[in-house]
């Protein structure tokens, strides 16, 4: 008869490795999870882009919409997306649960605002503020 104890030791091994592998994603701060949004959706990941993504039925509109038409564009504005770097030109602090976050990519260079909230201990990206807010980031 086998030994169980390897098999054991590998069944909790991989039940470690995914435990561990979904907590990295979560976001330490504002920053990163504005950062890792940003990332997910530059790269066309809608699907992670959402793990960061304020879970609520106007913000999952929104990301399909964004995500339908990021299907739209040129193979190779897809690849100058995926290339582009991320720039956060200001972090502001409205409170201890709401940051404004202005970006902007190296591809486009266009200035805009994401505002991230806190909820459970988790940011979390509220894309429609980026739809609705007035538009008070103009480049200098």
């Amino acid at each position: 008869m086998r030994n169980p104890i390897p098999l054991f030791f590998l069944l909790v091994l991989s039940t470690a490795c995914q435990q561990n592998e979904k907590s990295t994603q979560l976001a330490s701060n504002e920053v990163d999870a504005g950062r890792k949004f940003l990332r997910a959706a530059l790269d066309g990941k809608f699907d992670v882009a959402k793990e960061y993504l304020l879970p609520d039925s106007l913000n999952l509109n929104y990301l399909d919409v964004a995500a339908r038409g990021y299907d739209r564009l040129s193979q190779n504005d897809k690849e100058n997306y995926k290339g582009a770097s991320i720039i956060i030109h200001e972090n502001k602090n409205e409170n201890d649960s709401i940051t404004l976050l202005i970006f902007s990519n190296s591809f486009k260079n266009d200035r805009d605002t994401l505002r991230i909230l806190k909820r459970d201990k988790n940011w979390f990206v509220d894309l429609s503020y980026l739809y609705v807010h007035p538009s008070t980031t103009k480049q200098p």
